[in-house]
């Protein structure tokens, strides 16, 4: 459901835990590879969602010479995760520790906050480069590698599954903006990236500029059925299920469904301020 890469040079660094839940899986990979207890030099997280950093206090106490980097806005919620972990147990209820388990505290000494543009050094002539991309969540940031010229996107160019194929918005609550998604796509393709390599799930094949592009319109034409639906008064999941077709697949349904797009898409909305008359 959720990839990690390893970022391979004399300073190797990990980008994405995965889940509390994922971890036994990372540790075996990492193993495979030869990367022993002392080896990793870091551990990134491209914002703080469990699916996504829930496995950094585990794997912290398993590398303990890596450094932990996260946006600065999240790097509080690692060193005391109880709030967040809280608001995910308040989501998904008991299925919370079967499905992503919890999200041990990293200590504070560990952890880095990358401010936009600031990178971590890979080697002499490799580094990855922060790119604040808030619209997902605040809290959000890319990683462009300037040695193979992969663009890290997290979750802010959406999830395409390889069982479902189609590139669909991730637009959970509760800090989803529309109008920092697409300026966050702008900056990503600005930058010229080789390739795109997603969160959930893999890298893309294909022209990224072109799939930048695609997503910025998926994004824009969920964001315009869910406020049609919204300024009616009409159920905007039942709206977006009828417009996009119901979740192809459970995994799809835990881990980017309809029900959870909606419930960020309507915050939106709710939110934002009236138009000038």
């Amino acid at each position: 459901m959720t990839a990690g890469w390893l970022v391979e040079g004399p300073e190797p660094v990990l980008v994405e835990t995965g889940s509390q839940s994922s971890v036994p899986v990372v540790l075996a990979a990492l193993d495979a590879l030869g990367v022993g207890a002392g080896d990793l030099a870091g551990i990134v997280v491209t914002h703080i969602h469990l699916d996504h950093a829930g496995g950094v206090g585990d794997l912290a106490r398993a590398f303990p010479n890596a450094t932990v980097y996260v946006h600065p806005v999240g790097a509080r919620h690692l060193v005391d995760p109880s709030r967040l972990v809280a608001s995910a147990a308040r989501v998904f209820g008991d299925t919370l520790d079967t499905l992503y388990g919890r999200l041990d505290p990293t200590p504070a000494e560990r952890i880095r906050a990358l401010d936009d543009g600031e990178e971590i050094r890979i080697g002499p002539a490799r580094a990855l480069t922060a790119v604040h991309s808030p619209g997902h969540a605040h809290h959000h940031l890319a990683l462009h590698d300037s040695g193979t010229g992969v663009l890290f996107t997290g979750d802010a160019a959406g999830v395409r599954l390889p069982d479902v194929g189609v590139l669909r918005p991730a637009t959970p609550p509760p800090e989803f903006d529309l109008d920092l998604a697409v300026a966050s796509l702008h900056r990503f393709a600005a930058r010229r990236p080789s390739a795109l390599a997603l969160a959930h799930f893999g890298a893309l094949a294909g022209d990224p500029a072109a799939i930048l592009e695609e997503a910025e319109d998926v994004l824009r034409q969920w964001a315009g059925v869910a406020e049609a639906a919204w300024g009616r008064g009409d159920d905007v999941a039942a709206a977006l299920a009828a417009a996009f077709g119901a979740d192809p697949t459970q995994t799809m349904a835990i881990l980017n469904g309809v029900h959870s797009n909606a419930a960020g898409l309507r915050r939106w909305l709710d939110r934002r301020p009236p138009p000038d008359r």
